[in-house]
């Protein structure tokens, strides 16, 4: 292909995720053309719009947090509104963050400066006996000395234990945190990881910590909106178009669809990673990187949701548990006009994967009702399990770069290199930085 017809080919992205979306918009922002290629008939990946009992919900329940400051620039630019942090937004629900257990009074981050914030917090938490607060205390500031750095990785269990963070402290504060973040158990969960998310997000400004909760479902939330931004500035999404393989010619990409075939000058490719060596085998240069992708293990997040009577609620919008096969609950009434749905998460593996779907979600049930009192049985239920929802963000995980070993092909997702665990900001993150590798070509 001559130089000047590759100038003239758009980018392909293969994925209409959040990481496939957010290397469009960057790339469509500053005057490139894409073309989107999404095997499903919506966008959104592992985080999107899904139809339910003639509602639409998400095939599971995330939340992001004041410190995604990516994957919230994203938002503001495709909804076209301007971030600020005490505003209410059209998309999702901004709270201060407030981290409630079941049976426990709740931690709230005071209205101070960081890191005085949730300095207060703990020591507000007067069910925590006060010298695990005042142990909490002294190990954020042991870790701000250290930059919230390791010399080495180790287990977040091993870090925990060693800065005396065990007890009640553990059990209600760092054990979710973890779970909820790296969605991988405390004792194989990698504390560098970890640390990363504590300081950007406890330890960073003082809204960085704040809860945000969409108000609307997570194809509507970004990649709708972005596929709307890439189509005003020239590009292309096309939805039910999977790629049935890609091929490297004269200096170029040929990516071939059932209906279509797209050449392009660079290729993205922001597919789960246990898609990724399928469509990448057959191009050079491309051992090492489906290798990196090949030693990756997998974790599960499973949704369960129950429509109750509309009367039913919890108090606040979502609610953590401990001791329970439940992470979180989160109440759906809070963010949108759904009363009496709830949408209860376990993250991780666990004993709930060998459970049939029917007994999951009586399971789920009878604990709910244990913490809420008499509860009516659900007029219907869903389970959604993501048996390949994120990386196991281990000890030493050694996750592949975005750059391969083939020019101007480059890898988007969650489970890329980067400091994040496998998180909405994680995935935003690894598009926009393959984007900036595909201008700077």
């Amino acid at each position: 292909m001559s130089g000047a017809r590759l100038a003239g080919a758009p980018v392909a992205i293969v994925g209409g995720g959040y990481a496939g979306m957010a290397a469009a918009v960057t790339l469509a922002a500053a005057g490139r053309t894409v073309h989107v290629l999404e095997a499903g008939r919506r966008l959104g990946g592992r985080a999107r719009a899904t139809d339910l009992q003639d509602l639409t919900l998400d095939n599971g329940q995330h939340i992001l947090i004041g410190a995604y400051a990516e994957t919230l620039r994203l938002i503001d630019t495709v909804w076209g509104t301007r971030q600020n942090a005490r505003r209410t937004h059209p998309g999702y629900l901004r709270l201060p963050f407030e981290l409630s257990m079941a049976g426990e009074a709740p931690l709230r981050a005071w209205p101070l400066p960081a890191p005085f914030h949730l300095l207060g917090a703990l020591l507000g938490a007067r069910t925590l006996p006060l010298r695990e607060r005042l142990a909490a205390i002294r190990f954020i500031r042991q870790m701000q000395r250290c930059r919230f750095r390791l010399p080495e990785d180790a287990s977040v269990g091993a870090l925990l234990a060693r800065h005396g963070q065990l007890g009640k402290i553990a059990e209600i504060l760092w054990e979710p945190l973890c779970v909820a973040a790296l969605n991988t158990p405390v004792p194989s969960a990698s504390a560098r990881v970890f640390l990363t998310v504590l300081r950007d997000g406890l330890a960073g400004h003082r809204t960085a910590c704040d809860l945000i909760l969409p108000r609307v479902d997570l194809s509507a939330l970004f990649p709708d909106r972005a596929a709307q931004y890439v189509a005003a500035r020239g590009g292309e999404v096309s939805v039910s178009t999977p790629v049935r393989r890609i091929e490297a010619v004269d200096g170029a990409f040929r990516i071939l669809c059932d209906r279509q075939t797209v050449t392009a000058s660079h290729v993205i490719l922001a597919v789960p990673p246990y898609r990724m060596p399928g469509l990448a085998a057959t191009l050079p240069g491309m051992d090492e990187a489906i290798g990196g992708v090949r030693a990756l293990s997998f974790e599960p997040i499973y949704t369960i949701y129950l429509q109750y009577a509309p009367s039913v609620h919890l108090p606040r919008p979502m609610l953590g548990f401990v001791g329970s096969p439940i992470h979180w609950l989160f109440d759906r009434a809070h963010t949108g006009p759904h009363p009496g749905l709830l949408a209860a998460v376990i993250s991780a593996r666990g004993a709930h994967e060998t459970l049939d779907h029917e007994t999951l979600a009586g399971l789920v049930h009878r604990e709910i009702a244990t913490h809420l009192g008499g509860l009516p049985q659900p007029r219907w239920h869903k389970v959604i399990a993501e048996k390949r929802a994120t990386f196991s963000c281990t000890v030493g995980v050694r996750r592949p770069a975005q750059e391969t070993g083939l020019p101007r092909f480059y890898l988007a997702g969650d489970y890329t290199a980067g400091e994040y665990p496998g998180t909405l900001e994680a995935a935003v993150r690894s598009g926009v930085q393959c984007a900036h590798h595909a201008l700077n070509d």
